[in-house]
């Protein structure tokens, strides 16, 4: 069983970088390494993104996973619904005249997708799938964040991306150990 998660494991991540780069990426998603982010696709995406945080890693916390594992799911769930808060007070203090709010519309339909092949997924094959899918949704916020905290146009918008960068890698460095401890 071990030597099957471990493969599976090796497997799933070998391959995502491929699958992650292959994907149709939607409009609205900014890809890795783009230099400038649009404010309206900073503000349809953090909402979506970090829905998609907190809603998997509630998941996680009720299914069978490792301890780290749902320690780190603790961690998104703490962690996101502060950064919710904080971009809702830098919506507040933005030069945007749109309605846009803090939670967002219904989840972007790449988020809604991650999410419910989660849903179906319990013990080893969802730990494997939750690290998966939270290293690309991490490798995407921090191409996100920091493209807009170097180039966004609203200076609200552009101080929470640079003040949320540091928590976003953290994420990662976590993400890392977890990829190190399960593989």
């Amino acid at each position: 069983m071990k030597t099957h998660l471990t493969l599976a494991m090796v497997a799933l991540l070998a391959g995502a970088p491929a699958a992650f780069a292959q994907s149709a990426t939607p409009a609205d998603i900014p890809a890795v390494g783009q230099t400038k982010i649009e404010t309206e696709t900073f503000t349809k995406t953090v909402p979506s993104a970090n829905r998609f945080e907190i809603e998997s890693s509630k998941l996680a916390e009720q299914r069978n996973v490792a301890a780290d594992v749902k320690d780190f799911a603790s961690l998104m769930i703490r962690d996101h619904t502060k950064a919710g808060e904080d971009f809702k007070a830098a919506l507040e203090q933005s030069q945007i005249t749109a309605s846009v709010t803090a939670s967002g519309p219904a989840l972007l339909s790449k988020d809604q997708a991650m999410l419910d092949e989660l849903k179906e997924l319990d013990g080893d094959a969802f730990q494997a799938k939750y690290i998966v899918l939270q290293t690309q949704a991490h490798k995407q916020a921090l191409a996100l964040f920091s493209t807009y905290a170097q180039s966004g146009e609203d200076p609200a918008l552009k101080e929470f991306a640079k003040k949320t960068l540091p928590t976003l890698r953290m994420h990662e460095e976590r993400l890392k150990d977890l990829v190190a401890a399960h593989s």
